[in-house]
């Protein structure tokens, strides 16, 4: 049977602090030859090592807001998160890269060092002493629910898979063929072979529309779920919570 290759991962802690129900840290990781990937790690206080979650956040976004929205919520739940900088956003930002990303090599380049950042974010939330590395989930938001189904047909250590506001690519267009090739959701998401997917959305949801969403939640094996939500692109709060409750009851019977 293959096996992972063994990498070493250095830490750097910047800060750490107490909150309510555990403790919240903010920090950075990488590999020996790679860049640092800032984020934001919430552990609750619990005797034996709890359920962990990867938060990845949508276009123009950052980690604290994932951390803040989902990461707290999953918390009460007794659940640890991990949210972290995509490339080009938070504490990753650069103005000049910002331009150049215009060039469909470079986004191309963008999308593959996310992912492999992603992948090494679950390798490190894994290797945490309070996280029970059999048990770990991924949510992603918009632009970061793409990349979580990307993420989640490559790594089978995924247990179970929420996509807020997320969904096929748009039909129809040249953009979407030439992303296809690249990043297809729909063959992504039939990679899942029955690890559980909850789908949340807006029924307004201009960004990606509903019928995207519908023809991702079709490609999908069981066990699924779809959630409709009266809102737009920007979900609200009682859909955080729900899915922060779905991935705890996914996550406690794992593996």
């Amino acid at each position: 049977m293959a096996t992972k290759e063994k990498i070493r991962i250095q830490q750097t802690t910047r800060r750490e602090e107490s909150v309510p129900g555990g403790r919240r840290m903010t920090l950075t990781f990488r590999t020996d030859d790679g860049d640092p990937v800032p984020a934001v790690l919430l552990v609750p206080q619990a005797e034996t090592p709890a359920p962990g979650v990867l938060l990845l956040h949508g276009y123009t976004s950052r980690k604290e807001h994932m951390a803040d929205m989902v990461g707290r919520a999953l918390l009460r739940e007794g659940v640890a998160s991990l949210a972290i900088d995509l490339p080009l956003h938070g504490d990753r930002s650069d103005p000049l890269q910002l331009q150049s990303a215009r060039n469909p090599l470079a986004v191309v380049r963008l999308w593959r060092l996310a992912l492999k950042d992603a992948a090494l974010a679950v390798r490190y939330l894994g290797a945490r002493p309070e996280v029970d590395a059999e048990r770990m989930g991924v949510a992603g938001y918009s632009l970061g629910s793409f990349l979580t189904v990307a993420l989640a047909a490559q790594e089978p250590r995924i247990r179970a898979v929420v996509l807020a506001a997320g969904g096929d690519l748009p039909a129809g267009t040249p953009l979407a063929t030439v992303a296809r090739a690249v990043a297809d959701p729909v063959r992504a998401v039939r990679k899942l072979k029955g690890r559980p997917l909850l789908m949340v959305h807006g029924k307004g949801d201009r960004t990606v529309r509903p019928n995207q969403a519908e023809r991702l939640f079709a490609a999908a094996a069981e066990p699924k779920e779809i959630r409709w939500w009266n809102a737009g692109h920007y979900l609200p709060d009682e859909a955080i919570r729900e899915a922060a409750g779905w991935l705890r009851e996914k996550l406690a019977g794992q593996p």
